[in-house]
């Protein structure tokens, strides 16, 4: 019998409805000769510190860096149950081999391996490796299984990247949080290069000058022919003055014939891109769409960086992308003659292919599809359209003319076919995509702008005249269209054009980063913006350019894919890591008053203290006066009081406090404060001193039996 582990319940369950395993059993299916059962993500986590030593329960300087030799894993609670039901099933006498079953890349090897490891199994495992979950793909996986061993660098490259993270984000949080003491202060190895990329931003915008210019304008037969930039408005006056009631010269005149190639398939990051532009999505719910339609068998796998297919999927293509024309083309009398040998490279797949559509498309009935993954799916298929449509054509005619010793210029457009925008713009008027500004700018590019025929020497009387005012803009805020793309190109201006992986994480890991730094408080949304805080801003002043380097993140990432193709070394890798990270905590920081005080812990308030009118706050071990005046606030009559209770005192209002202690036994009874008094004892030889409540008791009223 062989055993089948898949990374959800769900995938589980439609690779046991291909492979026969129909029997529903308690954590797993059965049947013809399998076992299907699942993990739910990751059941298996790296332990944290104090499991290594107690001693790191205390955030000191002093215990850093912490560098595991040997790494031990703990399994994560709420999902432990289903752990046990893998561990029992893998010591099944009647299992004879393992089929991992995750999803076909990094993550979903470490899912499976580390269960693997942690129930010491040592069965032989195959690999099932899949770009869809189409019933012919999963058949086809199933025939073609391969050796689990095939993997193993990918393996030792996800291992890299679960360990890496884990030390830079343990250490680095630790030191920076002792460092400055006071709030955490979260560093991560890709989350903080991203944010320091949105601070730079930030401060680029706050540093902008707002700078006025002019330009000087002629219209003659329908033409509106302008001048360059001109800082001094009387001088553009001067030149609009000019050529009032003039003639304009035709000079230059310059025409090309010139055409926009097809857009690529999708990969992940550019799918998530265009979501964020046409549809508001963030790139975690394009993420989690995407991977629903896979699961309904509708798309192909969503986490890949390739945006090509292979070259044996040619036919596959061509029968998807015209199920797509037939069932989701939004505008009738559109010709189709898809050119799918534009899509095929082999050598530029890596794990997976790009994302389309699967045969599927034109079978279910869409109108169940969620909306809003009904509009993911719509893109995808429009997508593969573009991708194999035609060429777009259109003629620019530039030209110059004179008036007066003045130059002007004018240009103008004209589509001569539109090829594979017809796709697109028929997508963009179904979906009424985007804000008024992004319609309003695609209505400007998609207008003909036709100019007259002109030819030089050709003069023309000019009708009007005038001066425009315009502004210098400051750069524009990220959006995650334009984040997902700085992410992607981070470093890469240092990387080979051949390194299978550029820039900051992967497709399937940067929704999650940008998720993690709004839920930090280190970004908020604001709309399709993203924009730093200033515990953002705070952080990053102080954090040193190494932890926040984009292009040292970008080199581990590509450093990572080359463990994954077996070219370098998991433990070379990983030495530069620790090497780094001690590098940082070995280092000599200067740390002002001011800069601790960045980040000094916001402390609540329970009220005013009624011995020296100080404060009260709450501390870690209690209630204290600010002052340190003696006064007792988290005590009255030998009883702890809790928060509630020591505001109300505090507040002066008559409290109930149950269990106070007496000569016959325990009792209830509400205090109410009538002032301060002081109180001493002596405790080991020495008098302690102080001041508590001075209050009056009254008991609670005894119901009658």
């Amino acid at each position: 019998m062989q055993l089948v582990i898949a990374e959800k319940p769900s995938v589980a369950k439609s690779i046991a409805g291909v492979i026969g395993a129909n029997e529903q059993k308690n954590g797993y299916l059965e049947g013809n000769g399998y076992l299907v059962s699942w993990c739910v993500g990751h059941l298996v986590e790296l332990a944290q510190p104090e499991v290594y030593d107690e001693a790191y329960l205390k955030w000191t300087h002093g215990n850093l860096p912490i560098l595991p030799d040997k790494w031990q894993y703990e399994l994560k609670a709420e999902t432990k149950s289903q752990y046990i039901v893998l561990e029992n099933l893998m010591h099944d006498k009647r299992v004879t081999s393992i089929i991992c079953a995750t999803d076909a890349g990094r993550e979903g090897e470490l899912i499976f391996r580390l269960v693997y490891e942690v129930a010491c199994c040592d069965k032989p495992t195959k690999r099932l490796w899949i770009s869809s979950m189409e019933e012919s793909a999963i058949k086809d996986g199933f025939k073609n299984l391969k050796p689990g061993s095939d993997y193993d660098s990918l393996y030792q490259s996800a291992l890299c990247r679960q360990q890496a993270d884990w030390i830079v984000g343990i250490n680095g949080t630790r030191f920076f949080t002792v460092l400055y003491g006071g709030r955490v202060l979260k560093v991560g190895r890709v989350q903080t290069p991203t944010l320091a990329m949105i601070v730079e931003r930030e401060e680029k915008i706050r540093k902008f000058q707002k700078e006025k210019y002019y330009t000087a304008h002629i219209i003659m037969d329908g033409m509106d022919a302008a001048t360059g930039r001109i800082d001094d408005k009387g001088k553009a006056d001067e030149i609009a003055g000019a050529c009032r009631n003039g003639q304009a010269l035709v000079t230059y005149v310059l025409k090309e014939e010139k055409s926009v190639s097809p857009p690529k398939l999708y990969d992940l990051t550019t799918l998530q891109r265009d979501a964020n532009r046409l549809f508001g999505f963030t790139a975690k719910q394009t993420l989690e769409y995407t991977q629903s339609l896979y699961e309904k068998k509708l798309v192909t796998y969503p986490r890949t960086d390739s945006q090509f297919l292979s070259d044996d999927m040619g036919q596959t293509a061509k029968n998807v992308a015209e199920a797509v024309f037939g069932t989701l083309v939004f505008e009738e009398n559109l010709m189709f003659k898809p050119d799918i040998k534009r899509v095929l490279d082999s050598k530029r797949v890596t794990d997976h292919h790009a994302i389309i559509p699967t045969m599927e498309i034109a079978k279910k009935d869409l109108l169940a599809v969620p909306e809003t993954e009904y509009k993911i799916l719509a893109l995808i298929a429009n997508r593969l359209l573009c991708a194999t449509g035609e060429k777009h054509l259109y003629e620019t005619v530039k030209a110059e003319l004179s008036c007066n010793g003045h130059v002007f210029t004018v240009s103008g457009k004209s589509v001569t076919h539109n090829g594979w925008k017809s796709f697109e713009n028929s997508f963009k008027h179904s979906f009424k995509t985007g804000g008024k500004k992004e319609e309003n700018e695609d209505e400007r590019e998609d207008a003909e702008k036709r100019l007259p025929e002109l030819c030089e020497g050709e003069s023309f009387s000019i009708s009007e005249t005038g001066v425009c005012e315009h502004f210098t803009s400051p750069p524009g805020y990220f959006t995650e269209d334009s984040l997902l793309a700085a992410m992607e190109r981070a470093g890469s201006e240092d990387t080979a054009e051949d390194a299978e992986r550029k820039g900051l994480g992967t497709p399937a890991t940067r929704a999650e980063i940008i998720e993690k730094l709004v839920k930090d408080g280190y970004v908020r949304r604001d709309k399709k913006k993203l924009i730093p805080t200033e515990d953002g801003i705070k952080l990053i002043t102080v954090l040193p350019d190494m932890i926040k380097s984009a292009k040292l993140t970008a080199d581990w990432e590509n450093a990572l894919s080359r463990v994954a193709k077996g070219e370098l070394g998991q433990l070379d890798f990983m030495a530069d890591i620790r090497m780094m990270i001690s590098a940082i905590i070995n280092a000599d920081y200067e740390v002002s008053d001011e800069q601790r005080a960045m980040f000094a812990a916001e402390k609540e308030s329970f009220g005013v203290c009624p011995h020296c009118g100080g404060d009260v706050l709450k501390g870690k071990f209690g209630a204290y006066c600010e002052n340190r005046c003696g006064m007792n606030v988290s005590r009255a009559m030998g009883a702890v009081l809790s928060d509630s209770q020591i505001k109300s005192m505090l507040e002066g209002k008559k409290t109930l406090v149950k269990g106070l202690k007496g000569k016959t036994g325990s009792y209830d009874a509400y205090l109410i404060p009538e002032g301060v008094e002081e109180y001493s004892y002596t405790k080991d030889g020495k008098e302690v001193k102080g001041f508590q409540y001075k209050v009056k008791l009254e008991f609670p009223s005894r119901k009658k039996k």
